[in-house]
């Protein structure tokens, strides 16, 4: 193996676990790009067209904010698997594989040459991760999903309603990076059943099933009441505009309401018995709310945030990203790294909590960047190689520097 690479991958309980990320758009990729970040060398295979997540929401270059956020640190391999000798290739790959990821429709990967019965006669240990939209089998296993597609269909946006009761998609593709960290988490509960027993696995899940789960609370309280009540379950509680920005202001319960009183000097609340406890108060949010969002006005965010912070109430301000990455407890805790992006410049990346090591980020790589190289590493002999370029099966982005 290259030294830089070996050097790399000593960071991380991961370290030297080979995975074959073959899948496409968000919750595949990054699973995969998760056991990256703990030490895992991830192989990205993608088509000559690229994964479709490239050609989607903001774009620069060769890359979307998509693919460059779920495929950071991985190295690319560009395999035309529609093509004889690129669908052995792709096998060959897989057999080498500890781990490999695909998000396909059920039997996809199977057509491919690499569903999981096929990879399993080469790799009986490997943990090999199937995500779908609805499943393996059954009556909408073929049917189409997304993200949009899922968040109705699961109840996602049911529990984003409006007051007025109005479902509303979720401003963040929340069915598929929940799916991500499920299939993750599944993904290492098997490496460790692997380690203890040196079985493979066949991890199965799909959007469907994360949404559910994501939901729990929610589907027992709605099977508990009948009901679900739009907006917050608790007075006061809400978004309110001070002279100069927005504040997130609540209290959960008496004591914290408590605090509430103190920090805006209205210790007549405590003595009314409209406002005794929660349920009275619930029933007069609209008047809390009307009194509180005039006060809060008179004064710019920071006269109320030291106030609030003195009390210890409940609040924070409503932040952009930009505003994200100026908050004190962002820098303290090194919340965001610099990736350097080729092609695209100097990007904020939030990497994933617990980690007792940092690797150094690497670039998410153009389609086919290390293809040549990844083969060499993997046991690959330049004649090999060289054949399946010739064939126009293997593809090597000659127009970018190959990624020690």
């Amino acid at each position: 193996m290259n030294p830089a690479v070996a050097a790399d991958l000593a960071c991380g309980p991961f370290s030297g676990l080979r995975v074959l990320d073959i899948s496409q758009g968000i919750a595949g990729p990054y699973c995969a790009q998760m056991l990256w970040q703990q030490g895992a060398e991830v192989i990205k295979v993608e088509p000559p067209a690229g994964d479709w997540g490239r050609h989607v929401g903001t774009l620069s270059g060769t890359h979307s904010a998509l693919s460059v956020a779920y495929n950071v640190g991985k190295r690319g391999v560009c395999l035309d698997a529609r093509h004889p000798e690129g669908k052995k290739a792709l096998r060959r790959l897989a057999g080498s594989a500890d781990v490999l990821i695909q998000n396909f429709r059920p039997g996809v990967a199977e057509r491919m040459g690499v569903g999981y019965a096929e990879v399993a006669q080469d790799a009986p240990g490997m943990i090999y991760v199937s995500i779908s939209g609805y499943g393996q089998d059954g009556p909408y296993a073929d049917a189409p999903a997304s993200d949009s597609v899922m968040q109705a269909d699961s109840g996602l946006m049911y529990a984003n309603q409006d007051a007025a009761g109005t479902p509303r998609r979720m401003g963040m593709l929340m069915a598929d990076i929940g799916t991500a960290l499920y299939a993750a988490q599944a993904a290492t509960a098997a490496l460790y059943r692997q380690a203890r027993t040196g079985l493979g696995s066949h991890v199965q899940l799909s959007l469907f099933q994360a949404c559910a789960a994501l939901q729990v609370n929610d589907i027992l309280a709605h099977g508990m009441a009948g009901a679900r009540r739009a907006g917050p379950v608790s007075a006061p509680n809400g978004v309110f505009d001070t002279a100069d920005g927005r504040l997130s202001v609540l209290a959960l319960n008496n004591e914290q309401f408590a605090r509430l009183c103190r920090a805006l000097e209205r210790p007549e609340w405590l003595q009314n018995p409209a406002y005794a406890d929660n349920a009275a108060r619930m029933a007069r949010r609209d008047e809390l709310h009307e009194h509180i969002a005039a006060q809060l006005a008179a004064q710019p965010s920071a006269h109320w945030v030291e106030r609030l912070a003195r009390e210890e109430v409940l609040h924070a301000r409503v932040r952009d990203y930009d505003e994200l990455a100026t908050h004190a407890q962002a820098a303290h805790v090194q919340l965001l790294q610099t990736l350097d992006q080729p092609g695209v410049g100097s990007l904020p990346y939030a990497p994933i909590p617990g980690l007792t090591q940092r690797r150094p980020l690497t670039p998410a790589p153009t389609i086919g960047q290390h293809s040549t190289q990844v083969l060499r590493d993997w046991g690959w002999s330049p004649a090999d190689i060289q054949a399946l370029m010739t064939t126009g099966a293997l593809l090597q982005d000659a127009t970018q520097p190959e990624q020690a």
